[in-house]
Parts: structure tokens; C-alpha cells; sequence
């Protein structure tokens, strides 16, 4: 095998666990896909390899800005506090760890929760804001994720073409 195939498939699989770790925020996402194709495109080195690479990057960066902008934008609205996201995200990866899989979504609600449930001293009132920020940082990386795809793509058509056209 030529440094080429070598180079796709390992982008490729790094392409797959970038794509996981937008929805499992503990593994590296967007910037992995980004780093990834930029590697390829310097060892693959045709103008459409770059041309691949630009498609990519920029998707990548649209769907990270639109990930952290819309979600941003939404909870600054509701007037959640950064520190109910992030006791959210702490809770959610310690989690991850007592419940494989299952224990980073059932955490970060847990910590967003109780972190609410805190602040606005109404669990009514604190489910309805979680309810809320779960909501808008679902859409967020739900943008994300579509726009990684995208990329996935992009980049799986740029590899037929260079080695099939």
C-alpha cells in the first residue's frame, strides 16, 4: 500500500471519530475533520486535494460557528448562566464514566438541572430552562453534525476522484 491509501483511510476513520465526537463532546469533532483532510490534501498534493480541503474547512468552520453562535445566541436569551452549562458538561463526562454511553446525556441534564434548580429555586422553573438549553444545544450540534457530514462528504468525493478519475 502506497502512502496515499494509507493517508485516506486513516483521514477517513479520523473523519468518523470526528463526526462521534460532535455528538460525544469527550472525543475531539469539527477540528479533528478539519486537521485530518488538511493532512491528506498536503500528502495527496494536487490542486484538487486543495480545492477538497477548502470545501472542507470551510464547512467545518461554518458548523462550529453556527454551533457555538445559535447556541450562544439562544441561551443568553433565556438567561442561563455559563455555570449551569458547564456543571452540566462536568456532570455529563463523570457520567460518561459511571454509565458508559448513556451516562453523558442523562449528566448533563442532571447537572444543568440541579445547577438551575439552584438558581431559580423552582423546579418547575428549572426544568423548563434546562428543557430549554438542552433544546438549543441540541439544535446547535445537530448543525454541526449535518455540516460534518457535509465535509464527510466533500472529502469522500475529492478521494474518487483522485484515485478513480
Amino acid at each position: 500500500m502506497n502512502a496515499e491509501i494509507v493517508t485516506s483511510v486513516l483521514v477517513a476513520l479520523g473523519i468518523l471519530v470526528g463526526c462521534i465526537g460532535i455528538v460525544v463532546p469527550v472525543l475531539p469533532g469539527s477540528i479533528l475533520i478539519g486537521i485530518g483532510v488538511l493532512i491528506w490534501a498536503f500528502v495527496i498534493g494536487t490542486p484538487t486535494a486543495w480545492i477538497v480541503f477548502a470545501i472542507v474547512a470551510l464547512l467545518v468552520i461554518a458548523g462550529m460557528s453556527a454551533s457555538f453562535v445559535l447556541t450562544g445566541r439562544q441561551l443568553k436569551a433565556m438567561e442561563v448562566p455559563n455555570r449551569s452549562v458547564v456543571l452540566g458538561g462536568v456532570l455529563g463526562i463523570v457520567g460518561f464514566f459511571v454509565i458508559p454511553v448513556l451516562g453523558l446525556p442523562i449528566g448533563f441534564v442532571l447537572g444543568l438541572f440541579l445547577s438551575e434548580l439552584g438558581r431559580l429555586h423552582d423546579a418547575k422553573t428549572a426544568w423548563a430552562s434546562s428543557w430549554g438549553s438542552i433544546k438549543a444545544i441540541g439544535i446547535g450540534t445537530a448543525i454541526e453534525f449535518i455540516l460534518a457530514l457535509l465535509a464527510a462528504i466533500a472529502f469522500g468525493v475529492g478521494v474518487l476522484l483522485h484515485f478513480f478519475v
